[in-house]
């Protein structure tokens, strides 16, 4: 079974994430920053990341650099879930190595569409 890390330091999104993407049967794990993400991936890389932009300690791109630096870190595909929607933001997250973004809100269609073009699910 794939395995998706949910990075959000919004409970409330950590939770319908996480219930959308089960619906996918993926198995999930949360975190609500970077640094307990980044440690998490270093136990168990995931197959993907659902990762927010705004976070304490550390936010997402620091995250995403980070991770791209770990062994195996190159393998997840990581999903952008911020409400920064500005093509600069967009152009920054995919630079730092995110392979798709998703506006907030979101839902249960928009996440099956991005994890079908990233190819977590046909």
């Amino acid at each position: 079974m794939s395995y998706c890390l949910i990075v959000d330091d919004s409970a409330v999104i950590r939770k319908v994430a996480k219930h959308i993407v089960e619906s996918f049967k993926f198995e999930t794990d949360e975190a609500a920053d970077g640094s307990v993400a980044l440690a998490k991936c270093r136990e168990l890389m995931p197959d993907a990341v659902l990762l927010d932009w705004n976070m304490p300690q550390m936010d997402g791109i620091a995250f995403i650099k980070a991770l791209r630096q770990e062994k195996n870190g190159d393998r997840p595909k990581v999903i952008f879930c911020t409400t920064e929607n500005d093509t600069k933001h967009i152009s920054i997250a995919m630079k730092a190595g995110a392979d798709e973004f998703v506006m907030k809100p979101f839902d249960k269609s928009i996440l099956e569409t991005k994890f079908q073009q990233v190819g977590l699910i046909d």
